[in-house]
């Protein structure tokens, strides 16, 4: 894979405690996953987080960071720890816990997209899969964590917006018959990663879209918001799952009508969290 491994756009001057990332909507597939796949170039893209790079790219505009991906889901899965490797696919891997995302095919390096359907003949060498974690996920997750202390430097505290997409069916069976089928799911490892506060106002931005909202279910948030929310030190971590009908035609993957008019929602959404977290920076204020 000879391209970069994630875009990071920054505001001319950073002026909010936010931060926004897109670790699943990269597009560029690299030609030593195309070359093993069984499966086409159409059917591969199904667990990529289509165009919410580019629904989220006015947060620079608001003064806020924003750190994007360019390889795709399929190929290193950015929302896990390193350490989540599956012995179906990987040589030489033990069993080392009972993880229910690597037992369903989806540790780091993903053994299957959407559906179940398998992205490989056969397996890795060990040395392949460390090779792709180092050249991928090592420098992505070195960039988010250097923005997230400088943010925290410079204001006093970070708040990360990890941003993803979700399949119009991913709630079929998951939520009650009787309520609402959500539009947004806003995961915070139910209080564990960001303080009430900054969620209610996320969840209030949405819903004043007229959106309907929950929180943790079916989704409380992965890797990324667990590992980078740390409320207690003033770093809080949200996920955000947005249904992909709202934007997108999921047969095709590619963006309908509505496109333009919910890009310019998200944007609204983008500018209310920046100016709930806007604040002279700890830095200069010392000056």
């Amino acid at each position: 894979m000879h391209h970069r491994i994630f875009d990071l756009d920054r505001p001319a001057r950073q002026t909010t405690a936010v931060v926004f990332a897109s670790p699943h909507s990269g597009n560029e597939y690299p030609i030593d996953l195309m070359e093993r796949t069984i499966l086409d170039a159409h059917t591969i893209r199904s667990s990529e987080d289509a165009y919410v790079h580019d629904l989220f790219s006015s947060a620079p505009d608001q003064g806020a960071p924003f750190l994007s991906a360019r390889f795709p889901r399929a190929y290193l899965d950015l929302n896990r720890s390193r350490d989540e490797l599956d012995p179906a696919l990987i040589e030489g891997v033990r069993r080392r816990y009972n993880s229910p995302r690597i037992a369903s095919g989806l540790g780091v390096i993903p053994r299957v997209v959407s559906n179940g359907r398998a992205i490989y003949r056969g397996k890795m060498t060990q040395d392949a899969a460390q090779e792709r974690i180092e050249r991928c996920w090592v420098p992505y997750h070195q960039a988010l964590r250097g923005l997230m202390d400088d943010t925290s430097e410079s204001f006093g505290r970070a708040i990360l917006i990890d941003c993803h997409s979700m399949p119009h069916e991913a709630v079929d069976n998951l939520v009650r018959s009787d309520l609402p089928r959500p539009q947004v799911v806003l995961g915070d490892r139910f209080g564990a990663s960001a303080d009430l506060a900054i969620v209610t106002h996320l969840e209030s931005l949405f819903r004043a879209e007229g959106l309907v909202v929950t929180r943790n279910s079916p989704f409380a948030g992965a890797y990324t918001v667990q590992h980078y929310g740390r409320p207690g030190r003033n770093q809080h971590a949200i996920q955000i799952e947005i249904d992909r009908s709202l934007y997108m035609n999921e047969a095709t993957i590619t963006p309908h009508e509505g496109y333009e008019d919910f890009k310019a929602l998200i944007g609204r959404v983008i500018a209310g969290m920046a100016e709930f977290a806007r604040a002279t920076p700890t830095r200069m204020a010392a000056e």
